[in-house]
């Protein structure tokens, strides 16, 4: 490999894992319909399909540091995108809602072997470009769910649903090739003794609170913004669009930031946008859901887009080193993601319970302002000691 193919090998890599980590989630809420009429799932029992992968990616985070000694960099991120394969290949071959939740635990585990070590691997890397590439990450990631929302429902029109959730297997396999291709020396990243654990750090909690309600809002309308429109009478072909075009204005915002998050070290100002655009498509969504569908998904997504990479971008200003920033982002994540996958659940329970979907718009748009509050504390220069 050339040199100058060689320094774009690794962020190529990076790009062709990420659009894997959200297909298998992504592509449940505009076949949500069809899945639980051919399955006999509940609404709360469909809520397990992006809780239980949310959830598990959560938990398996908490452990990042305990991954990355066991495997390291390198084969635990390829481990995880072998397991998104398995996953896709499930849902091919198996339909039923054993199977359904079967796959969407493995999935989950695969994922948060992904995204529990790709921000060490990617520091370690990347160097001083460490803030673009985990734009690109990001904008990657929404990227993925992008396409395969929009995507899914043709797909099972053409095809049947159980392989319009099983397709996706081939990007996966794209993706674990160009990561093996791309690292193919191990990543040696050093060892730093004596630590404090981030638990017992007041900002390490403040940037779990922070990361968790922005990702909620993104596994909300993932798993139950299809169905809140087809519960309106939208075709679930208009529902996957409408999910796709959030996901677009997610991919334009995660761009936007990855162009000017290096000329901005105070991150407040963007934050404050990003939230209030949330906000402005939460308020869209409950108070006039038809007429203002195509606003208030743009706005939700571009919001949504920004928030997904600043707040891991934020957390790993707060490390010295690539190993602590792995720590507090592998923190973050991980109880951000048990805390993002309350909102999808609750959802499924109010739908259930209540046969309406607008009063989850009411609490997340309640929850922009607790995001709020958090970003105006995010002052830049605060370092997390993990010195012990």
């Amino acid at each position: 490999m050339s040199k100058s193919l060689g320094a774009y090998a690794f962020p190529a890599a990076v790009v062709l894992v990420g659009i894997n980590l959200r297909p298998t989630m992504a592509t449940i809420g505009p076949l949500l319909d069809v899945i639980q009429r051919e399955t006999g799932l509940s609404d709360t029992g469909a809520s397990l399909l992006t809780t239980l992968p949310v959830a598990l990616m959560g938990v398996c985070m908490l452990g990042a540091s305990r991954l990355q000694a066991a495997l390291g960099a390198r084969r635990g991120i390829a481990s995880g995108v072998l397991l998104i394969v398995l996953t896709c290949l499930g849902r091919w071959a198996w339909s039923g809602p054993t199977a359904l939740l079967a796959t969407a635990i493995a999935g989950g585990i695969g994922i948060a072997m992904v995204q529990a070590l790709m921000p060490m691997a990617i520091r370690h890397r990347a160097g001083g470009h460490t803030a673009t590439v985990m734009g690109i990450y990001s904008t990657a990631i929404m990227g993925g769910a992008m396409i395969s929302s929009a995507a899914s429902p043709w797909l099972a029109q053409g095809m049947t649903w159980t392989a319009a959730l099983g397709v996706w297997v081939f990007p996966a396999l794209v993706g674990l090739a160009a990561w093996c291709l791309a690292t193919s020396q191990p990543d040696a990243l050093p060892v730093h003794a004596a630590r404090r654990p981030v638990h017992r750090k007041r900002r390490g909690w403040l940037l779990l609170g922070f990361f968790g309600l922005g990702t909620g809002a993104y596994t909300l309308v993932l798993a139950w913004l299809p169905p809140f429109y087809t519960q309106l009478g939208w075709s679930p072909e208009a529902a996957g669009a409408l999910l796709g075009a959030l996901t677009c204005a997610e991919v334009a915002a995660g761009i936007a930031v990855s162009a000017v998050v290096g000329r901005m070290p105070d991150r407040r100002v963007v934050l404050l946008l990003a939230i209030g655009a949330l906000l402005a498509g939460m308020l869209g969504f409950s108070l006039a859901p038809a007429a203002l569908a195509w606003p208030a998904a743009l706005l939700a997504g571009l919001g949504i887009g920004a928030l997904f990479p600043l707040s891991l971008i934020v957390a790993m200003d707060h490390g010295d080193n690539p190993e602590d920033a792995g720590a507090i982002v592998g923190f973050v994540q991980g109880g951000g993601y048990l805390l993002a996958a309350i909102l999808p659940l609750a959802a499924g329970l109010l739908r259930e319970h209540l046969s309406n979907l607008a009063p989850a718009w009411w609490l997340m748009a309640a929850l922009c302002l607790v995001l709020a509050l958090i970003a105006m504390s995010l002052r830049p220069g605060h370092r997390i000691s993990m010195q012990g």
